[in-house]
């Protein structure tokens, strides 16, 4: 006997289908979602690490910022200490200039002029004085620019007073100081100099002998003896 199914196949066909096409959708959507949340979490720890190494590299920054200062404070106490140290240098290689410039100044003014003022800064003098006539500043300014320890003189003022006094004119001058060459020689060489140029001279024999009158007086002086005849006698047994 032949079974005919009555039942609406298509539609349960159909049914079905739909079933599984939402089941599959079910479940993309939700595979969709655990992928999203799992790349949500991936990225979220990408972030926290990235922020700490920020952390990290600011706190480095902030401790580099720190030595930095500390750095800038030391080269300014190290251009301080160099500063003082060329001016302690300065010091060293002038201590000498003053007494040879005050040597220098008596040595060049001339009779007929006289200074009344002087004032040092630096490298550079200004001079203040009197003399007879304006030949003298002439003659002054002339041994000042030959001096070895002052260069160049600049004729600032000269005036005449028309004073009674000896010395009418006034003047002022501007001179340039100097170093000589010698000044700047080894200071041991400069030791050596002078004792080998102090070295006491050979004195001639004739200067060492005594005068002539002397031993002549000497030998007057001393009385001659005469040996007795006894003396001589024994003498002989002696020998």
């Amino acid at each position: 006997m032949a079974h005919v199914n009555l039942l609406p196949w298509r539609a349960e066909r159909r049914k079905q289908r739909e079933r599984e096409f939402y089941m599959q959708l079910a479940a993309a959507f939700v595979a969709a979602v655990l992928l999203l949340l799992l790349w949500i979490f991936w990225m979220d720890q990408r972030i926290d690490n990235q922020n700490d190494r920020n952390a990290y590299l600011q706190t480095e920054i902030k401790q580099l910022d720190v030595r930095i200062a500390k750095i800038k404070d030391l080269e300014k106490v190290r251009e301080h200490l160099l500063a003082r140290k060329q001016i302690i240098e300065q010091l060293q290689a002038d201590r000498s200039q003053m007494v040879h410039l005050f040597d220098e100044l008596v040595k060049t003014i001339p009779t007929s002029a006289r200074l009344t003022a002087l004032k040092q800064s630096g490298q550079s003098m200004s001079l203040d004085g009197v003399a007879q006539s304006n030949a003298s500043v002439a003659e002054y300014m002339r041994n000042i620019e030959s001096s070895p320890w002052m260069g160049h003189a600049d004729l600032r003022k000269t005036e005449n007073t028309h004073d009674a006094t000896r010395m009418p004119y006034q003047f002022g001058l501007n001179v340039t100081l100097s170093r000589p060459k010698t000044d700047e020689v080894d200071p041991t060489k400069a030791q050596v100099e002078p004792t080998t140029s102090t070295a006491t001279p050979a004195v001639p024999a004739a200067l060492n002998a005594p005068p002539a009158s002397a031993t002549s007086a000497t030998a007057r002086s001393t009385p001659e003896v005469t040996p007795t005849p006894a003396a001589a006698a024994k003498g002989g047994a002696g020998s």
